[in-house]
């Protein structure tokens, strides 16, 4: 990469980090996810892997939204936590069972998440890596990067396989 190029990348990794100080959004990312949940939902993204998902608040019960990058791999698509454990979205998932509502392109599916041990999660990270470039300052690594490399931190961040979730349609 060309050194004004790489700078470039630095200083943006390096602001998105702050906007996400000590793993959690500050209110001008809570702005800009909000309003990325609200395009996403609709279909408006220029990221084709762009979604919402949709689950109750473990504390609240009122639904909570947060745009997400799907990670597909497979045949199989994924959901990865860019802040590790102690995202809300993950905290909430795990608080319900599992199940969520993930919105594309305006349709609803009521899903149902599948932790991947952190020993499979290597080429699912480095996929999404590949579509979530946003997600990239946060994981340290791009997708390029070795499958070792996405072994090592795989631990840090759960990874989730979306499936559908035919309780929820009774």
């Amino acid at each position: 990469m060309a050194p004004l190029k790489r700078q470039a990348a630095d200083a943006a990794g390096r602001l998105k980090r702050f906007l996400y100080r000590d793993g959690r959004p500050g209110r001008v990312m809570r702005w800009a996810n909000r309003f990325d949940a609200w395009l996403y939902a609709r279909g408006i993204s220029r990221v084709p892997q762009a979604a919402v998902l949709r689950v109750p608040g473990r504390r609240s019960g009122q639904p909570t939204t947060v745009p997400i990058a799907v990670a597909d791999l497979d045949g199989a698509d994924y959901l990865v936590s860019m802040l590790g454990r102690e995202a809300n979205w993950v905290r909430n998932i795990e608080a319900n069972a599992r199940r969520a509502t993930l919105i594309r392109q305006g349709d609803e599916q009521p899903v149902r998440l599948e932790e991947v041990p952190a020993g499979e999660r290597a080429p699912i990270l480095r996929r999404y890596a590949a579509v979530a470039p946003g997600a990239r300052p946060h994981l340290g690594l791009g997708p390029k990067a070795s499958l070792d490399e996405f072994a090592r931190i795989a631990p840090e961040h759960p990874v989730y396989r979306v499936l559908g979730d035919p309780l929820s349609f009774r």
